[in-house]
């Protein structure tokens, strides 16, 4: 009885040997990439790092009061809007907004006797009527002096 056994057919070497060096430079290729492109740099590595930068723990800001708005909203329900909000500066600016809070206060006020009172049953609105006194407090103001405006009171009574 003779059996035939096969031999296990070998891989062929040429595809081994020219797997290596295109690993290689597809290596080399990348790390020249995202050193050009500015991903990293290979001095860094040896460079020491560098001491954090100095963060200010209290920036420059001062918070200017706007006086509290009470509307009588029309309409049969007999309902009035309270709103006090604050106006972001900086101190360099904060005389300039005081100056003009009399405008602040005309602009807010005009604009929330605008607003139809079935909008403020609305979900979302007080979002909206910020961004729209925001816009108005940059009107009057200009856009250095306001860095942000704080509704500190929003009700009905």
């Amino acid at each position: 009885m003779t059996e035939a056994v096969a031999a296990p057919a070998e891989k062929a070497p040429g595809k081994k040997k020219l797997l290596i060096p295109l690993v290689a430079v597809l290596a080399l290729g990348g790390g020249f990439a995202s050193t050009f492109l500015g991903f990293w740099s290979p001095s860094a590595l040896f460079a020491a790092p560098a001491p954090p930068a100095a963060v200010s723990q209290h920036p420059d800001v001062t918070f200017v009061d706007v006086p509290t708005i009470d509307i009588l909203l029309p309409g049969g329900r007999a309902r009035s809007l309270v709103l006090s909000a604050t106006i972001e500066t900086d101190s360099t600016h904060k005389a300039d907004v005081q100056h003009l809070m009399p405008r602040v206060s005309d602009a807010f006020t005009t604009f929330l006797s605008g607003v139809d009172p079935a909008a403020y049953d609305k979900r979302g609105v007080l979002e909206v009527i910020r961004a729209e006194l925001v816009t108005r407090t940059r009107f009057v103001l200009g856009d250095e002096p306001v860095k942000d405006l704080l509704i500190t009171e929003f009700r009905f009574k």
